[in-house]
């Protein structure tokens, strides 16, 4: 339990703040912690480096729900790394968006086990073997915790927290999320399409500020 004032909500940006990759926006009032995407870090090496960070603001298992704005691996290639460490809520998203990110994990898996089987095989005597950040078991069991909605569908997480998908425009899937929790709302964009895309339907704007 949070020693916070009751109507006090926190929000941490881990990620795509000062940095473009890497998106994760923590909330946490007294009561909920919510996470909204759950990115990897990706370009140099430094930037790699945050994804082997040891300890987050958060214990994977005290979340009470993930929710994916889209499958981009910026904003869903740390979802196993949660699982792994205990993470066994739900993770909420289009049903596009649940498509496109399996691909991009197993992917994902793929080249971080054969990249550090590569370093193992050039490794010094004497130094620790590389490990990668998670397998392909890992990613089957991230998938089997998606939940899949339709965008505009309020979904009701407990009675003091709901949230709905509103399109973005970005790509196949991809939703802006409007949130309302405690009283407040709040309006996390994800990435934004163009106003008038050739394909994909345009950005939905939304009818409520944030507060």
């Amino acid at each position: 339990m949070s020693d916070k004032t009751t109507d006090e909500i926190e929000l941490q940006f881990i990620g795509a703040a000062g940095i473009v990759t890497g998106s994760k926006t923590f909330i946490q009032t007294p009561h909920r912690k919510i996470l909204v995407d759950c990115g990897l870090f990706q370009g140099k090496k430094s930037e790699r480096k945050l994804n082997k960070v040891k300890k987050l603001p958060f214990r994977p298992a005290e979340l009470d729900v993930i929710i994916l704005t889209h499958g981009h691996l910026d904003h869903s290639g740390y979802l196993p790394v949660l699982v792994k460490k205990g993470y066994k809520g739900a993770i909420h998203a289009t049903h596009p968006t649940k498509d496109i990110t399996e691909v991009i994990l197993y992917d994902s898996a793929k080249i971080q086990e054969e990249d550090a089987a590569a370093a193992n095989k050039r490794r010094e005597h004497g130094r620790k073997p590389r490990k990668p950040l998670y397998k392909a078991k890992h990613v089957n069991q991230t998938i089997e915790q998606f939940k899949t909605h339709a965008a505009d569908e309020w979904v009701e997480i407990a009675k003091d927290l709901r949230f709905r998908f509103t399109k973005s425009g970005h790509i196949l899937g991809s939703a802006s999320v409007e949130l309302e929790v405690e009283g407040k709302t709040f309006l996390f964009s994800g990435d934004i399409g163009q106003r008038s895309p050739l394909i994909l339907d345009p950005p939905a704007r939304s009818k409520k500020q944030t507060t």
